[in-house]
């Protein structure tokens, strides 16, 4: 069976979003992605989901300022503006 890759995606909040609120959709997200026949939909629509450890609101968050850090100076040198 070919590796499907894996795509970055997560659920984003506003900024100042309680903690509590955040861990709540956290546990139910991590929940639903622990369920093997959710888990078999995914992998049916090419998406692999990523480790448990790599689930919490601290791993996305560190993901997204390393992407960030990756593609803002290419994207400043190229001027690219958003409409």
């Amino acid at each position: 069976m070919p590796r499907l890759p894996t795509l970055r995606s997560g659920l984003w909040v506003l900024k100042n979003t309680p903690k509590d609120v955040i861990a709540k959709l956290n546990a139910a997200t991590v929940e639903a992605l622990g369920d093997p026949a959710v888990r078999k939909q995914l992998e049916i629509s090419a998406c692999r989901c990523r480790q448990r450890t790599k689930l919490a609101p601290e791993a996305l968050g560190a993901w997204q300022k390393a992407e960030i850090e990756k593609w803002w100076p290419m994207i400043k040198a190229a001027n690219v503006k958003v409409d």
